[in-house]
């Protein structure tokens, strides 16, 4: 594409600094990035070792603590071993004296000696704290004699697992679960052995019944009241037979699925394991020891939060030991890097003060230029007007008193008029004193229905790619403005590619949020239009947003393209960007806002009802202050049929107003008295008129009359229509539509016709 395209503002060069305003040269010993770094890399090291050195000895310290911990339950537990090895010995020893002391007595015998039986059996096992009674019992499981009874009740244990066990041979079985004993009438778990006849047939057991609570008193005072650790008797199925320290709701067994229930099963003889135990509802380091050859196995468990508790405690005391000396240190260093940043802050201020300046000189001698342009083309583009209005009203007058032999000259007068139009349309865009006409558009919709338009302006050698999606949101934009900057870039595109290439549109949705680095904030549709062309020169880039800079050939650019697209954007709420390099073609982005409501449905226009001329004039006060534009205008009016009145400012127009009413008597049917001036039926104003007041204020005073005029306003400015959207007037471009005009005098006739009701002055025309 050709240089009618806006860079981003941020490429806008900077003139070079002149020589006495070159940069302060660095001063030596200040080298901030330097002390920065070192700075830095003490902070770093006093923040890592201190903490390296805590985690070292935190993990050193907790490793030491569980060794420590296993350490403990397993001389605890070889302790305990040997107390219960010692206790079942001496039960089985007990067993064996009392299965002697029955020997060749069958189940009658015994009765028969219950009476000497039970002494000796008071006597054998009654000075034992562990024992709660010694038993006999038959070979049907009935009680035959106990050291607790003289005379024994009538109890059978048949059903009993510790006699079917022993009976049936399981050796398990020798040690019972914990049960209540009706014999002894206590909690009990009983260590038994078989009774043999002559023959070696089964006669009974002898069982002798164990206290758990001797146990559990033997570890607590093993273990001491406040211990950290656990202990326990269990039958190697998992039966426990006695616990300390003790719960309410703790489980009767070990979970079979446990590391410490695994290794029962394997009959494991000795081990450490760590366990979850729902028995002392902690995580414990548990070890374990089989006792002797029986099937019974204690344990000793040391709580992992008592350890973990411990480790806390010492911790608390090693980082404050560490980290308060450390945290000076930090702080000092902290304290050092922010003087050392305010150090490098004041220095680059002292360093940037002559940049600064020259920036801002640029920016200013860019700012005044810019305006300088825009205001000599809004004077251009405001006399231009003028002239055309001139010619226009001049071809109308022509045309109405019916020139013979003069059709050919004045369509080509039309068509210039148009084209002038055209270019003032430009100019003024340029300027910012176009209005926008907004309008929600479908991008998905409106962009392929100008395929035809586009097609036309790039040529026949340039093929056309629109890539736009239906998910594109809307936009709210002028169209007319939009097409006409679609024209501009598909034209430069043309230019940019003699030889023909590939000229492509497309559409995406895109939002930006503060602090991205992008001029705008919101939600955009990002427009790309890309060509193969040449390309652009950075310095040619850098001056495509100016007014009337072309590199185009003389007669072939206006240098109003692509300032017209750039200033289209940023007036619609958006932002125009170009990308271009020498051989790399270009593209060009516009940003355009997001529109929040949906496009209007287009509704059929209502048939419009024929023109109906006048029956009699109206009485119209023309001010303006261009005789030649007063002179077209006035004389169209009255081809038109219309009486003329015309002043040259805005306070000739309220003189002559005030002079009808206040000598315009009128009688008691309203008629005007005889001699009287007519009063104006309607005020066609320029706006842009010397003196204090302009066209605008004009309308304000008249709407203040009873009864009021209405008024037509003229103008070619863009901030002067913004005021008068909120005046009740209508208001009409340079150079306007004679058919626009006559349908406005046409309403103003028929609002003011006797028993009308009036419709209110809202047709306006405000494309300049």
């Amino acid at each position: 594409m050709n240089p009618d395209r806006p860079a981003p503002p941020a490429d806008r060069p900077i003139e070079p600094p002149r020589s006495d305003d070159a940069p302060f040269p660095a001063a030596p010993g200040h080298d901030f990035a330097v002390r920065r770094r070192t700075l830095i890399a003490l902070l770093v090291a006093a923040i890592v070792l201190p903490c390296v050195y805590v985690a070292a000895m935190a993990y050193s310290d907790l490793s030491t603590r569980e060794a420590d911990a296993t350490d403990a339950t397993l001389r605890t537990v070889r302790v305990a071993e040997e107390h219960a090895l010692k206790v079942f010995d001496m039960n089985e020893a007990l067993d064996a004296r009392i299965v002697d002391l029955v020997q060749g007595l069958d189940d009658e015998g015994i009765r028969a000696n219950e009476a000497e039986i039970h002494a000796k059996l008071d006597a054998i096992g009654g000075g034992y704290p562990q024992i709660a009674s010694v038993s006999i019992f038959g070979s049907d499981g009935d009680l035959l004699t106990s050291s607790r009874f003289a005379l024994v009740p009538p109890v059978s244990i048949s059903q009993r697992d510790d006699f079917v066990g022993i009976r049936d041979g399981r050796v398990i079985d020798h040690v019972s679960r914990v049960m209540y004993g009706k014999v002894s009438g206590e909690t009990v778990f009983n260590m038994g052995v078989a009774r043999r006849d002559e023959q070696g047939a089964f006669a009974g057991i002898v069982s002798v019944a164990l206290r758990p609570g001797y146990f559990s008193s033997f570890y607590r005072d093993l273990l001491g009241a406040a211990s950290p650790m656990a202990m326990g008797l269990i039958r190697s199925d998992g039966a426990i037979l006695a616990y300390y320290p003790t719960r309410a709701s703790s489980p009767d067994t070990i979970d079979a699925k446990s590391p410490f229930g695994l290794a029962l099963a394997r009959g494991s003889e000795a081990g450490v394991v760590r366990i979850h135990s729902p028995v002392a509802d902690d995580n414990l380091i548990l070890a374990y020891r089989r006792v002797g050859s029986y099937p019974v196995y204690v344990s000793c468990g040391y709580r992992t939060s008592a350890i973990w508790a411990a480790w806390y405690r010492h911790l608390t005391v090693l980082l404050l030991s560490m980290f308060t000396p450390s945290i000076a240190l930090w702080a000092v260093i902290w304290l050092s890097l922010r003087r050392l940043a305010a150090e490098e802050e004041a220095w680059e201020r002292w360093q940037a003060e002559a940049s600064m300046r020259r920036s801002i000189e640029s920016a200013y001698r860019q700012s005044r230029k810019m305006e300088a342009l825009g205001n000599l083309v809004g004077s251009v583009a405001h006399d231009f007007n003028n002239l055309l209005m001139i010619v226009s009203a001049n071809v109308q007058i022509a045309r109405r008193r019916g020139a013979a032999g003069f059709e050919r000259e004045l369509s080509a007068m039309e068509r210039a008029l148009k084209s002038g139009q055209s270019l003032t349309r430009q100019l003024l865009g340029v300027a910012r004193k176009q209005p926008l006409r907004n309008e929600t558009i479908h991008v998905g919709r409106w962009l392929p229905a100008c395929r035809e338009l586009l097609r036309a302006s790039l040529g026949a050698k340039v093929s056309l790619v629109i890539d736009v999606n239906d998910d594109v949101w809307p936009i709210l934009v002028d169209v007319a403005e939009l097409e006409l900057a679609l024209i501009n870039l598909a034209v430069n595109a043309r230019d940019a590619m003699p030889n023909g290439g590939r000229f492509t549109v497309r559409a995406r949705n895109i939002g930006f949020r503060p602090g991205e680095g992008f001029p705008l904030d919101g939600d955009f549709v990002q427009l790309s239009l890309e060509d193969t062309g040449v390309g652009m020169a950075p310095d040619v880039l850098a001056r495509a947003f100016e007014p009337l800079y072309t590199t185009k050939p003389k007669g072939m650019g206006t240098g109003l393209g692509l300032p017209q697209v750039f200033a289209f954007c940023e007036r619609s709420g958006g932002l125009a960007a170009i990308d271009s390099a020498i051989g790399a073609g270009t593209s060009v982005h516009l940003y355009l806002p997001r529109a929040l409501a949906a496009p209007v449905a287009e509704r059929p226009a209502p048939p419009r009802p024929d023109v109906v001329r006048p029956q009699h004039g109206l009485r119209v006060l023309l001010v303006e202050d261009n005789d030649e534009v007063a002179a077209g205008t006035e004389a169209l009016l009255q081809m038109m049929g219309h009486q003329v009145t015309c002043v040259s400012d805005a306070a000739g127009a309220l003189q002559r107003i005030d002079a009808t009413r206040a000598t315009g008597a009128h009688d008691e049917i309203g008629e005007i008295a005889e001699g009287s001036p007519p009063p104006f039926d309607l005020v066609i104003s320029d706006i842009h008129m010397p003196g204090t007041m302009n066209g605008i204020d004009l309308a304000e005073a008249v709407q203040q009359m009873k009864p009021k005029l209405p008024v037509i306003l003229v103008t070619g400015y863009a901030e002067e229509l913004e005021r008068a959207r909120n005046v009740d007037v209508r208001v009409l471009s340079k150079p306007f539509d004679i058919a626009l005009l006559e349908r406005m005098l046409e309403e103003i006739r028929r609002d003011q016709a006797p028993g009308s009701r009036p419709r209110g002055n809202v047709e306006r025309d405000t494309t300049l």
